[in-house]
């Protein structure tokens, strides 16, 4: 892999550009009042502007000023007509569109595909202040507003949805968002490099449309069309799994120098032959493959064709590592949208330039004193670290931010704590969270670079942790020490889930954070006790649970404090069966767990549980006509049963409950002793049966649970919870940022 330009070296468009402006102009009259004529860029959100790194405007924002760039922001516009996008004038160089830190449809819908009463992005949680399918109606607004301004499209949206892709909303397979939006060109993932090097170079002169070499970019092109003459094209039917691609040298072939063959009776003295070494074999193989595109089944195809939608899903992730990823086609009537390679990972030097920026840390003034929750969430908290190599089917994460980890330095963490201390009103002491989409996977690596660039695994967790994956968790240890010793810091909290299996390889990182950064509670994401629905989901049993949990309850011990696990479960989950969620119901009520607030699985765009949701097959192995069947429940009903499984106390379920074991030939646990799930008849609200299960209830977690407010939305949508304070993750919790920056 070479390495990329750092995104530090570029020198400024704008040398006397002057001081960070205190916020990024958001009017012409904060226009006016800097001096500027006009803006470079202006970037479109969906979501409030908060001058923070967690709020992907704020640092693409700050990125591109850092860079010598004009920037101003128009948020949450009217969408309704044009004249909102002209607030600011026309941009220099180009719009740059964003639905916001989430995928819109997530944002404003549940599982259940009822509109949210809250929009935690918005100033009074509004609801309302944001169109369905944002990206493509913002992108249409802005070029509606000026016809001739180039138009640049990203974030999570757009990320989640660059190729042809399943909605859940309409129940539909919906073409790439390239065509609908009419956009220029579209960055997907942490599109920090491919944002900087596209918007000098666009200021240089060089027209958007000729811009096709950027890693982490998509664009519109004419059917059949190539880089360049020495390009190929692979049909994905023919790399569906992990091999070569035709055509593909011998690496093994002893090549005459000259090309020629020995003859039969050929008296001639024999040639001589060259023995390519490993590295000869590997430069070839890499050759091959940088000039190779592999063509996906076209959006006419996958719309119609669920053996072909599954197939399309693996290949697309199977060609995910930045590393030997090659470039991606797929037909979009008679052109073509075309996915360059995914970008290669910020090193730490870049990734503590985008937070070490000078952000206010701070809403807007336009807002005044309105509550946004999404900042509630989070502005007592730092991000150390993104991407996941977990690879959870039903997460966004990867899809996104990738599997390779990047990792911020510990002086960069440590400033944005004293930060926080310093700038941030309200601040009494306690960091609310240390962590990012997954807390312990900080600095977590391939023990190899040469085989991390060559791996083709969907996940480095499962079905087992790898053994080239490094596990070591003394640098996170050392953070966590380092910033509880900060002056004026009471506590440091971990709000991130985390992933226990890779936890328990380090006893000493388990007692660190339960002594310490643990506020009474921790979540966990064992998702299913059910060894069917854990598969598609590719997450460990529960013995791993069960080893950690014992960690967890020792060191607790230990330290003389009473605190739980809050573990997180999926219901609907491709591959789960009635007597799947039984089974979890039963697992459930042996441990003492009554979850306060549960989750139904959201089918979001381009993840693989999705394609098993609508297709009923399993990309995690070759798809053919006769492959694997995934049953998945699909109506409503059926939704509701498995939901009200994991909430098997509450008499508001008892109804439901009692007709699925009825049908499912599980009477006998329908009764009033102890071994019973579910009474045989509901009370009136106050009634007996009512005021006995209120005596019943023993106090355990879900009643801390309650107390400390811990279930929080996931970014990517894939689950539904609800915002309170700390971090609100795809692993348990992150930032607002891990759903989704560009």
């Amino acid at each position: 892999m070479n390495s990329p330009k750092n995104i530090c070296s570029y020198p400024r468009y704008r040398p006397d550009y002057g001081k960070p402006v205190p916020f990024l102009p958001m009017s012409r009259a904060e226009m006016d009042k800097l001096g500027w004529d006009s803006c470079d860029v202006i970037l479109v959100t969906g979501d409030a502007y908060i001058d923070h790194p967690s709020f992907g405007m704020a640092l693409v924002g700050r990125l591109l000023e850092a860079q010598g760039f004009r920037v101003g922001i128009i948020s949450q516009p009217d969408w309704l007509s044009a004249d909102a996008f002209r607030a600011l004038g026309k941009p220099n160089l180009y719009f740059g569109i964003t639905a916001g830190n989430m995928d819109s449809m997530v944002n404003r819908y549940t599982a259940d595909r009822k509109i949210r009463s809250e929009d935690a992005y918005t100033p009074g949680g509004d609801p309302n202040r944001r169109p369905d399918r944002a990206l493509v109606v913002y992108a249409q607004r802005a070029r509606e507003a000026y016809p001739d301004a180039n138009v640049v499209i990203g974030s999570i949206e757009a990320s989640l949805r660059r190729i042809a892709h399943y909605d859940y909303w309409s129940d539909k397979v919906k073409r790439s968002v390239l065509p609908d939006s009419k956009a220029d060109i579209l960055l997907f993932g942490n599109a920090e490099r491919a944002l900087v090097a596209l918007t000098h170079r666009v200021a240089a002169g060089e027209p958007i449309k000729s811009i096709r070499d950027l890693r982490g970019t998509a664009f519109m092109v004419p059917r059949g069309w190539k880089p360049g003459e020495d390009w190929q094209e692979a049909n994905s039917t023919r790399v569906d799994t992990p091999g070569r691609v035709e055509p593909h040298p011998d690496p093994y072939e002893m090549k005459s120098k000259e090309d020629a063959s020995c003859k039969t009776g050929d008296t001639a003295a024999p040639k001589p032959v060259l023995i390519l070494s490993r590295e000869e074999r590997q430069a070839a193989l890499r050759e091959v493959r940088d000039r190779t595109v592999v063509r996906l089944p076209s959006y006419d195809v996958v719309k119609d064709d669920p053996v072909m939608y599954a197939h399309a899903s693996r290949v697309f992730h199977l060609e995910s590592n930045p590393g030997n990823a090659r470039a991606l086609v797929q037909g979009h009537a008679d052109r073509d949208v075309w996915l360059n390679p995914p970008p290669l990972p910020l090193a730490m030097d870049e990734m503590d330039h985008v937070y070490d920026m000078p952000y206010s840390r701070a809403p807007h003034p336009a807002y005044g004193k309105a509550r946004i929750p999404a900042w509630e969430m989070i502005r007592f908290s730092v991000n150390i670290m993104r991407g996941c190599f977990g690879g959870c089917t039903f997460c966004s994460i990867t899809e996104h931010e990738g599997r390779i980890i990047q990792s911020r330095s510990e002086p960069s963490i440590l400033r944005e704590i004293e930060l926080i201390r310093d700038k941030t009103k309200g601040f009494t002491g306690t960091i609310s969270d240390l962590g990012g989409p997954t807390a312990n996977m900080y600095r977590l690596a391939c023990k190899d670079k040469k085989i991390e660039e060559s791996c083709r695994r969907l996940s480095c967790v499962y079905p087992t942790i790898c053994s080239n994956l490094g596990t070591d968790h003394s640098k996170l240890i050392q953070l966590y020490r380092k910033a509880r010793a900060i002056p004026g810091i009471k506590k440091i909290l971990v709000s991130s889930g985390l992933r226990y299996d890779l936890a328990v390889r380090s006893p000493e990182y388990v007692k660190e954070l339960v002594t310490h950064h643990v506020g009474g509670l921790l979540k966990i994401a064992p998702e299913h006790s059910e060894t069917g629905p854990l598969s598609k989901m590719m997450k460990p049993g529960m013995g791993a649970y069960d080893q950690f949990k014992e960690m967890f309850d020792r060191y607790s011990r230990e330290a003389g404090k009473e605190q739980y696990l809050i573990p997180y479960f999926i219901a609907a989950h491709p591959g789960t069966t009635d007597e799947d969620m039984l089974n979890l119901a039963l697992w459930l009520k042996k441990n003492n767990f009554r979850l306060d607030q549960v989750q139904t699985f959201m089918p979001t765009p381009m993840a693989l549980a999705t394609a098993m949701y609508h297709t009923r097959k399993n990309p995690l192995h070759k798809v053919t006509d006769d492959s694997e069947v995934v049953e998945t429940v699909r109506t409503g009903k059926l939704r509701r049963l498995h939901k009200a499984f994991l909430r098997y106390h509450d008499p508001a379920n008892w109804e439901i409950l009692r007709d699925g074991l009825q049908r499912m030939g599980r009477s006998d646990l329908i009764g009033s002793s102890e071994r019973h799930l579910v009474p045989r008849h509901s009370a009136p609200s106050g009634g007996i049966i009512n005021a006995i299960e209120r005596r019943r209830e023993t106090p355990g977690p879900d009643k801390l649970a309650r107390k400390f407010g811990q279930m929080k939305p996931r970014p990517g949508g894939a689950v539904e919870r609800k915002p309170a304070g700390g971090h609100g993750g795809r692993k348990g919790a992150a930032s607002p940022a891990r759903s989704g920056r560009k």
